[in-house]
Formats: C-alpha cells, structure tokens, sequence
C-alpha cells in the first residue's frame, strides 16, 4: 500500500468515526448543558463555592464570572511554579523563572498551553498533575460554557438571562471532560503511553551512551490535552516521544480526541435553537473547510517541493518514520485548525506551502471545528457577519435565527473578528522594530514565517511552534502571554457581549425575504467570507513569508 492511499484511508476513518459519534455525543452534551437537575457531587461544590445554582447571570455578571476564575487560576498556577522546589514530587527542579511562570500560568489558564520549555526538565510532576493538568480541563470547559451561553442568546427572547457559568463550568468538566478523559488515558495505556510516577530511568542507547528518561503521569494529561483541544506536552519534543504517542493506532485515537467535541458541538447548537438542521449547516461549514486544509497540506508535504524531498520522495525531515508523512500532515492539519497546538511532527521543517497551511489554519480563526467551545462561537460570528454581508447585498435588515443584525450586534461581531489580526501583526512588527525577531534560527522569508508563527500561534491561543525561534526571554515570554490573555479573553466579552443583546430581542418571524440559513447557499457563504476576510487580512504577510518562500 503505498503512503498516499495509507493516508486518504487514515482520513477517512476519521471521518466516519466523527460522523458516526456526532449525534449522540452531540445529543448527551445538550442534556448536559440544558438539564435541571445537579447531582449531589455538584451540590457539593455549589455549596462550596457559594453558587445558587437555580439563580441565572446577565452577560456581564456572566463575563465577571469567566474573567475572576481565570485570574485566580491564573495566579494559583504561577505561585504553583514559583514555589514547585518545596513541593512533593518536585524532582529537584528549582522554581520556574517569573517571565517562564507568567508565561506558562497564561498559555494553560487561556487554554493556549505555548511552551518555551522542555516539560521533562523544567516541571514536577505535581506542577503537571495539579497545575498543568487541572488548567487543561477547566479551561477546555471555559469555552464550552462561553460557546453555550452564546447559543442561549440565540435561542432566548426578552432576557438578560445567559445561565449561570459556575453550574456550566462544573457539569461540563465533571460530566462530559473527566470521564471521556478517564476512558481515553487507560486506551492510551494500553497503547503504551506512560502512567507513573517515577523520577526516571537509567537506559543504554543504541549507541552505547547513557541517557536518563523521565517517566511520569503522561496519559493523563495526554487525554486531556488533546480532548480540551490544549496541546501542551509533557515532553519538549511533544505528541512525537513514543511515550506520549507510541504507536499509529494512538496517533489516530489522538486526532480523533482532539475533533471530537468541537465536530459535536453543533449538533448541540442546533438543538438548543430547536432546528437541527442549522446545526447540519454549521458542521457542513467546519467539514468543508477542514478537508480542503487536510488535503492541501498532505499534498505539499507528499510532494516533497525541494531539492532533498524531490530526491528522496518524500518530506521527512522533522517527522517521526512511525507516523510517516501523511499521519504527520494530517495530525498537523487537525492540531492547527483546532486550538490544540499539539505537535507530532516539527512544522519548521515542513516545505514552505506545507507550513502555510499550518499558519493560514489558525489565521482562520480555528473555526473549522476549532477549539472545544471557541471554533463554534467563532464561527457563529462569521455566520452573523455573512448575514450581514447578505443583507447589505438585498437591501434587508438581515437576521440570523429570527434575530435582527443592526448597528450594535455588528459592532460585536466585528471587534471580535479584528482583535486577533491587530495582536498578530503588531506583536510581529513589534519583535522586527526592536531587535527581538533575531534570536529566529533562519533569516529572509523563513525567519519571518517563524516570528509570524509565534504571535499568530500565541494571539490565536493555539500554542504550537515552528520550533526555529528562541523565544525563551523576558522579551518574548512578556510579549507573547499578552497575545495570549488578549486574543483569549477580549474575544469572550464581546461574545457574551453580542449573546447579551441578541436574546433581549423579540423573535423576528421568517418573511418571504429571510436568508435561509440552513441550505448549501448559505453554507458556501460563510465559506467564502470565511477565506475572503483571512485573505484580505493576512495575504501581504503571508506573500512576504512562506508564499515567497515557497514560490
């Protein structure tokens, strides 16, 4: 079997597992987040941390509420680092740097999970377990809880009622992430991936030297980070160490994790509103976009465009011989249209096209599916702002689910659209006027890449690398955390902002003049805006990096 048609049948498989679990993962997460009832664990922790559970928020107090978890979180997290000498099961490591602690304490509470460190020697492992690990589930459930009370805007009228965010944070964490998690880490045991708690073992390599390997709790955080679409590993080198993913059958079970929730979410959109079937257009949308950046970059890492490649048939340098091209240019493909960031291949080594399509995946917006709760917020946003397009080109004030798009929801719409583009492009300004973009390993086309790579990596809370930039200074830790607590929470308050004005209007009923949302037209709109804004906002740096490169 030759490797192209190994990988159309990799593909595939995803895709019928993801179609064969839409509906009734899609149908038990809506029970989730629409029932009543809280079971007496969850009583528990309302009691514990003052919540009336029956008592809903408006948007603001619900915004409040997703930003006051997250500083605490954010701080719990940093003096967790800064104090991990004098904790158990600290392995001798000395206290993470401040720029390094700040830095990481933003990447996982903003679910980015960017990493200028090499896990195995920089923390503990209750720094992973307690700190690390924990960020990865509740900040997964953040975006979920944000995606929800966005979907209730639509569907409610005459409120200022979204839910309640601490009852929505509890049930999906404790209810759909924990015991998916729990499954998935004893499958990935089975597989190989390593469960312990040991400090390391001494081995001989095949070379003769010694080598110390670090072991630790790596399944469980393994899950999690790829079900919470994360991405941060508990090895420097990430989904590539064999102890993190030994084997192809986990390479798929691991993309499957990392698509899974955000390409069931919809189902979840469509029953809230009660029409499935704008559900069926939402995914359509995702699945669309998410084949043409699968198939694109398999076919210029198949291609192998350079003179090596050529000679040898393939681009393998930065992959692992387990996976093989495709599996690599498929796992990089779902990591980077989802928010996951997760690696199990080096993107700085992919051809020049091939890396485009990393970038241009997240300068999407990650919305197809993107990430656990934002790849569905963001690409209801670009559904409301098609709309718009739509109705300007009628002459109608356009809606969306019986909802009227004016000045105001617009207005939200589009600061939400226009925040990442200003982070990306002044952070990579910024790191060329002062300096900072030299400690990229390449110079020209390339090194830009690298430096456009991190910020749109970081503003986009994706957290992968080209791993070609030292980005382990105060300049570059400072900088790109900034990205990362803009580009994730600046976002979320316009979100809630819009589901705040949207479910106090009264239901518009359909007219002979109402844009169905749900057809194949309305579908290849929001397709078309989809890449037409990207375009239109990312060509020229995009022309002057891998594009020149490339061509």
């Amino acid at each position: 079997m030759s490797m192209t048609t190994a990988g159309v049948l990799f593909v595939l498989s995803l895709v019928v597992a993801l179609v064969a679990v839409h509906r009734p993962f899609g149908d038990h997460m809506y029970r989730v987040v629409a029932g009543t009832r809280s079971s007496r664990v969850e009583r528990g922790i309302y009691r514990l941390v003052g919540v009336d559970p029956a008592a809903e928020q408006t948007w603001g107090v619900y915004a409040r509420s997703v930003l006051a978890f997250s500083a605490v979180s954010l701080l719990f997290l940093y003096a967790f680092q800064r104090l991990q000498n004098h904790l158990w099961l600290s392995l001798g490591f000395d206290p993470v740097v401040p720029h390094g602690a700040w830095n990481t304490a933003v990447s996982f509470v903003t679910n980015t999970n960017w990493q200028w460190y090499s896990g195995e020697s920089t923390m503990g492992h209750l720094v992973q377990m307690a700190g690390l690990a924990v960020q990865n589930f509740v900040s997964a459930a953040v975006g979920i809880a944000v995606a929800v009370a966005l979907v209730r805007g639509f569907a409610r009228s005459r409120t200022g009622e979204l839910g309640n965010f601490w009852v929505d944070l509890t049930r999906v964490t404790l209810r759909i992430l924990l015991p998916i998690a729990v499954l998935g880490a004893l499958a990935l045991m089975l597989g190989g991936v390593v469960q312990n708690l040991s400090g390391g073992t001494d081995v001989t390599t095949l070379t003769g030297g010694a080598q110390t390997v670090t072991g630790g709790p790596v399944a469980s955080q393994e899950v999690i980070k790829e079900l919470g679409t994360n991405g941060g590993g508990f090895y420097n080198v990430n989904s590539s160490h064999p102890f993190e993913n030994p084997t192809a059958w986990t390479n798929w079970l691991e993309i499957f994790l990392i698509l899974v929730i955000p390409f069931s979410l919809p189902r979840v959109f469509g029953r809230m509103v009660g029409q499935k079937r704008q559900g069926y257009a939402i995914v359509a949308v995702m699945a669309i976009l998410a084949l043409a950046s699968i198939t694109l970059t398999n076919v210029f890492e198949l291609t192998g465009d350079g003179t090596v490649p050529q000679a040898v048939g393939a681009a393998m340098e930065g992959k692992e011989v387990r996976f093989d091209v495709s599996n690599s240019a498929t796992f990089a493909a779902a990591t980077t249209l989802t928010s996951t960031g997760a690696v199990n291949s080096f993107h700085d080594s992919y051809t020049a096209l091939g890396g485009m399509m990393t970038l241009g995946n997240m300068m999407l917006g990650e919305v197809a599916p993107g990430g656990v709760g934002a790849g569905l917020y963001g690409l209801l946003i670009l559904a409301v702002i098609t709309v718009f397009v739509a109705g300007l080109m009628v002459g109608r004030t356009p809606e969306y689910l019986g909802k009227k798009i004016g000045s105001r929801e617009i207005k939200f719409a589009s600061m939400y659209f226009l925040i990442t583009p200003a982070l990306v492009l002044t952070g990579t300004a910024a790191a060329f006027a002062t300096g900072n973009a030299s400690t990229a390993l390449n110079v020209g086309p390339h090194g830009l890449s690298e430096v456009l790579y991190a910020f749109t990596s970081a503003s986009n809370n994706n957290g992968s690398a080209f791993a070609g930039i030292t980005v382990n200074t105060p300049w570059w830790n400072t900088a790109l955390g900034l990205c990362m607590l803009l580009g994730r929470f600046l976002p979320i308050i316009f979100v809630l902002a819009l589901a705040g004005s949207l479910a106090r209007q009264q239901p518009t009923p359909a007219s002979e003049g109402t844009l169905p949302t749900h057809r194949p037209l309305f579908v290849g709109m929001v397709v078309g805006v989809t890449v037409v804004l990207v375009a239109l906002t990312f060509l020229p740096a995009l022309a002057l990096g891998p594009l020149a490169e490339g061509l």
